[in-house]
């Protein structure tokens, strides 16, 4: 069976990954590539992606969303145990009117918030079970399965309206699992990355997915955790994207294309200057933005530092 994202997330790579694929380093095929990393984890498509077609021995992952690490370590270290909740949580779910589904919905998200401040997400415990079951339920219960939280952290997606949603996959999470077991999780800032000099060997894959410059002033891809990821952040990002290319690294890097809204912006090319001749657009595709106009068919950028 070929193990899925298990989360929803708005900007995911489900539908580029072939696309992608394309500009992956050749000695990502050859299997001289043994370590991968993704600072930007996100819904975990590229993650899963590389695993299962690439000869990769083993992989860093890295978020700095809390909960979002949480949720992938459950998944790695106690799959069953969150099967059984969030099966109990279905059955008991498909069996309410919409009335009380949003009762239950509003209960689910309201406890998840409440919980936050007494929450220990550096150190593994029991507890990383039932708030890892609440935050799948309140993903696949939500609006438009967004994972969106407030400053304070806490999640404020409204009720979606579903008639069957399925709440658990268990072979899915079995197969994320047995996947994930390959993997070091780590809750971080992306610019930790370039500390783990042990590990960042040259040969070492990266790529890079992180929250989208967005396309107008109303659009933002950036609030999928409490940390603010604005230009400076951009610029910090490009700064250790040359830094690291001088260590014999391959790196890969996706965003938004600023001129799609705006023909004349050149954000990224004055920020990558150095790659040029690795710099790409590629059609992609946009169902989640306030602007109607923005919707539908675009490009989106790749940058590398190798020639693919």
């Amino acid at each position: 069976m070929v193990a899925r994202p298990f989360l929803k997330w708005a900007g995911g790579k489900g539908q580029l990954l072939e696309r992608l694929s394309a500009y992956f380093p050749k000695a990502l095929a050859d299997g001289t590539v043994q370590n991968y990393f993704e600072p930007f984890l996100g819904g975990g498509a590229m993650f899963f992606h590389v695993m299962q077609k690439y000869p990769v021995r083993s992989a860093y992952l890295m978020d700095a969303n809390e909960e979002l690490v949480l949720l992938y370590k459950t998944v790695q270290r106690d799959a069953e145990p969150l099967i059984a909740v969030l099966a109990q949580m279905e059955k008991e779910y498909l069996k309410l009117t919409e009335a009380k589904r949003l009762a239950r919905f509003l209960k689910v998200r309201q406890t998840l918030n409440a919980a936050r401040s007494g929450m220990n997400f550096r150190t593994y415990s029991a507890a990383w079970v039932e708030r890892a079951s609440q935050i799948l339920f309140l993903n696949k219960t939500c609006y438009n399965g967004l994972f969106r939280v407030n400053r304070d952290g806490g999640f404020n997606v409204p009720f979606g309206k579903y008639v069957r949603p399925s709440i658990v996959d268990p072979e899915n999470l079995r197969g994320a699992s047995k996947l994930l077991a390959k993997a070091k999780i780590r809750l971080g800032d992306f610019g930790d990355l370039a500390k783990m000099d042990a590990l960042l060997k040259p040969g070492s894959f990266i790529y890079y997915d992180p929250p989208y410059r967005p396309l107008s002033r109303t659009a933002s891809f950036t609030s999928y955790s409490k940390f603010a990821f604005g230009d400076g952040e951009q610029e910090r990002l490009a700064a250790m994207f040359k830094a690291l290319d001088k260590r014999g690294i391959y790196q890969m890097l996706s965003n938004s294309d600023p001129k799609n809204s705006d023909p004349k912006d050149d954000f990224f090319e004055d920020r990558y200057p150095g790659y040029r001749d690795t710099f790409y657009r590629i059609p992609a595709s946009r169902s989640i933005n306030s602007n109607p106009a923005l919707r539908g068919r675009i490009n989106e950028i790749v940058i590398t530092n190798y020639k693919a």
